[in-house]
């Protein structure tokens, strides 16, 4: 019996669905989703198994203009995902991109169309092909995918080309049988029922962020962390998990404990019920907020996870 096993980074602009095709392709939730762009912070390596082949998706951060030192490591971090990886899929919002070209286009659609023009020219410098993968194609004609498909493969950086929803599935078992038959031959990386190599405390963090901008998304921008900052296993077999979040200004604090700390309650809630389904146990989570304006510019938060601030 012949196995198979490699990495295939997916790569795209903020809030082309990266996670949401990592959690359908490895058909359990491994990586944030949230409306607002740019929340994958880090490579998230979800196992993804197809017949013998693993397939090891690293679901890179958004690629975009940088401005903070936070953004420089997000962006080396997604292009580094894609170099050491065997094989790369470039996902594209396809109803963004054909928007961008309209009159009175909107500006989120503009910025999404720079970044496939970015990640295009990364490419090229680069020398590697990549698959490219246009999402959302959901009730699209088929003859507008086609030229857009057409152009996008004119820029020569591409083998093949997938239509794919990411949401509802359209298109993503042809990808990830795709992706499997060019997995080289190895031996298996993970265990078969392994899902992602994610240490635990660092997912329980991803996780109550994710409830934190599920909650509070129209009022607190990207200027908040969450920091697992105890975990520890009680002897009734619970976990007792405390952690931080942190926010940038101390206007942004009563944002998140809400009237009454009822928005807090609920984030810890919703994040709690999630951790204990996910991690089979009783969890006891413990949430504070705390005001830090250069969380973002600090080493610790995210030198543990593979982000270089050297740059």
């Amino acid at each position: 019996m012949t196995t198979r096993a490699g990495f295939a980074a997916i790569i795209g602009a903020p809030n082309a669905g990266k996670s949401t095709l990592t959690n359908r392709l490895v058909g359990a939730k491994v990586s944030i989703v949230t409306q607002k762009v740019q929340t994958t912070r880090f490579p998230v390596r979800g196992v993804a198994m197809a017949g013998e082949a693993q397939i090891i998706l690293v679901d890179t951060p958004g690629i975009f203009s940088p401005r903070r030192r936070l953004d420089r490591a997000m962006v080396r971090s997604a292009w580094g995902g894609a170099d050491e990886a065997d094989n790369i899929v470039h996902l594209v919002d396809s109803v963004a991109e054909l928007a961008a070209g309209e009159p009175g286009a909107k500006s989120a659609d503009k910025r999404s169309a720079i970044d496939v023009v970015t990640i295009v020219e990364g490419l090229q410098r680069s020398g590697k092909k990549a698959i490219l993968a246009l999402n959302k194609i959901d009730g699209m004609r088929r003859d507008t995918l086609l030229a857009l498909a057409q152009r996008l493969f004119e820029t020569g950086v591409y083998s093949e080309v997938f239509m794919i929803s990411a949401a509802d599935g359209q298109g993503v078992d042809d990808l990830k049988a795709r992706l499997a038959a060019l997995m080289p031959e190895s031996p298996w990386l993970y265990p078969a029922e392994q899902t992602a190599d994610l240490p635990a405390r660092l997912l329980a963090a991803e996780i109550t962020r994710e409830k934190l901008f599920l909650r509070v998304h129209e009022e607190l921008p990207y200027a908040a962390a969450v920091e697992t900052t105890a975990f520890e296993e009680r002897k009734d077999g619970s976990l007792r998990i405390e952690q931080t979040i942190y926010v940038e200004r101390e206007s942004q604090r009563p944002i998140i404990l809400g009237k009454n700390g009822q928005t807090l309650k609920w984030i810890g809630q919703k994040s709690r019920e999630e951790l204990t389904e996910l991690l089979d146990r009783t969890v006891h989570l413990f949430l504070h907020v705390k005001v830090d304006e250069r969380w973002a510019d600090k080493r610790e938060f995210y030198g543990d996870v593979g982000l270089d601030f050297d740059v």
